[in-house]
């Protein structure tokens, strides 16, 4: 489906379609048609076009809502609904590094909870606020997905295991002084915004940066390898070459420790 099997507005939504073509760049529109684009039903864009409008706005707007709604078809409401139902939408401007500690069961006990306290001291911020400077948006989480690295903290999305107070000062002191920042796993550190537009589908060159996975999420496979245990053969599940290659990466994991 193109963007010119999009379906029309009319009336009052098309005036207000209006409005927000004259406030959001040419070149966004241009590229949130190209999501529309990709999808059998062109509604499915709308995950990623919020993020292609935060990579533009710096957080969901007025006119990103009611361009995305415009050119999809649905309501402004519905569009609303939905960038004020999932977290990772912003309603508030997000500096350039948006830093998100785990503050949930296992990492608070291993630290997460003195992690945010010292975060929020060092940067003289609380819990959702952005430094002076716009450089840093601080918030805690109830889950960064990452528990056998915990206490984590996440950068725009990639992670940085086994923090500590002063690890974590030193992320954020980095940032701020304009210095790259690698992730434990992953690329280095991009903006929050240049983040936003890989995750609207449009990639860097960053994908294969860093490592993929650590000793921790490997450790299974390492013991499974050690002992000779195997799932079923590739021609019984079809997932050979996946099973291959993560008992080398494995392998590739041992040999660097």
């Amino acid at each position: 489906m193109n963007a010119s099997h999009l379906p029309a507005v009319s009336g009052n939504a098309a005036a207000q379609g209006t409005q927000s073509e004259r406030r959001l760049p040419k070149t966004t529109l241009a590229e949130m048609r190209e999501l529309a684009s990709r999808y059998p039903q062109s509604r499915s864009a709308l995950l990623p076009m919020l993020h292609l409008v935060q990579s533009v706005e710096g957080c969901v707007t007025p006119a990103g809502i009611e361009a995305s709604a415009d050119l999809l078809g649905l309501a402004a409401a519905e569009v609303s609904a939905v960038a004020t139902f999932y977290t990772m939408y912003k309603r508030r401007p997000v500096g350039d590094y948006h830093v998100v500690v785990c503050t949930n069961t296992l990492c608070a006990v291993m630290g997460g909870d003195a992690i945010f306290e010292r975060l929020k001291s060092h940067l003289d911020i609380g819990n959702d606020e952005t430094t002076d400077d716009g450089r840093i948006t601080l918030e805690h989480v109830e889950c960064n997905a990452a528990c056998d690295y915990a206490p984590v903290v996440m950068v725009n999305w990639e992670f940085f295991d086994n923090q500590t107070p002063e690890s974590a000062a030193q992320i954020v002191d980095d940032l701020r002084a304009g210095n790259e920042v690698q992730a434990t796993r992953g690329a280095r550190v991009c903006t929050w915004r240049e983040a936003e537009r890989v995750l609207a589908g449009f990639p860097d060159d960053r994908a294969d940066e860093g490592p993929a996975a650590g000793p921790a999420t490997l450790l299974g496979l390492r013991i499974a390898r050690e002992r000779g245990w195997r799932a079923p053969a590739a021609e019984q599940t079809g997932h050979g070459d996946t099973q291959r290659s993560l008992f080398d990466e494995a392998d590739d994991g041992k040999d660097r420790s």
